[in-house]
């Protein structure tokens, strides 16, 4: 019994001994590993945002194209505006001429 309970406590203090060796240092592979998944990571992010400004060109592109588009209708409607303007001008001055020549020219005598 005695050599059981020595073999015991022998057994406790070398699993005690090696419970206490430092933790062995990340071997190169792993670093290769992990440097290679952040190289990854990084690469994944790159693409991401060449996305994201792609999509954001091409939005400003649409609103551009509909703002010209805008501006296009309102100079039309401008211009539409500007000669209907123009021939009530034309009009009234043609309906005040004929008005002036009739008021000038007497009416023939019977």
């Amino acid at each position: 019994m005695k050599k059981t309970i020595a073999t015991l406590i022998a057994g406790l203090f070398a699993t005690a001994a090696f419970a206490q060796a430092p933790a062995p240092a990340a071997t190169p592979a792993a670093a290769k590993v992990e440097a290679k998944q952040e190289k990854q990571a990084a690469k994944a992010e790159v693409k991401e945002a060449k996305v994201e400004a792609k999509e954001a060109k091409a939005d400003a592109k649409a609103e551009a194209k509909a703002d010209v588009k805008s501006a296009k209708v309102a100079a039309k409607h401008t211009k539409a505006k500007a000669k209907h303007a123009a021939k009530t001008a034309a009009a009234k001055t043609e309906a005040a001429k004929d008005t002036t020549v009739a008021a000038v020219t007497p009416a023939p005598a019977k």
